[in-house]
């Protein structure tokens, strides 16, 4: 069984999330390491995250992470639920700056 909620540390804003920190389902199970926040600073609007998986690259959106810890992170799913890069992403589950900024992200380079 992963870190509990108490053991992730205080809750904290997508602004300080730091790059690297686990990233647990609500049952507690590791999903990955945290890759990237997706974010509009200057809107204060929190996209959601890129999550480094041992199966890759998965993408949870805003309304899928439960919660944001000084340690760690919390998501609604596992990782095999969660949206690969290039996936089409769901109705509703961004707007247009945001569909600029996961073009950009999953563009072949």
């Amino acid at each position: 069984m992963a870190e509990n909620a108490e053991d992730l540390g205080e809750p904290v804003a997508y602004l300080v999330l730091k790059k690297g920190v686990p990233v647990y389902t609500l049952s507690g199970d590791n999903v990955g390491r945290v890759g990237q926040v997706l974010a509009d600073e200057r809107e204060d609007v929190f996209h959601g995250l890129l999550i480094d998986t041992p199966d890759g690259r998965r993408f949870a959106a805003g309304d899928q992470v439960a919660g944001l810890y000084e340690r760690g992170a919390i998501v609604t799913e596992p990782a095999e639920r969660l949206a690969r890069p290039g996936d089409n992403l769901p109705a509703g589950r961004h707007e247009s700056s945001f569909k600029r900024a996961w073009d950009w992200l999953v563009q072949p380079r």
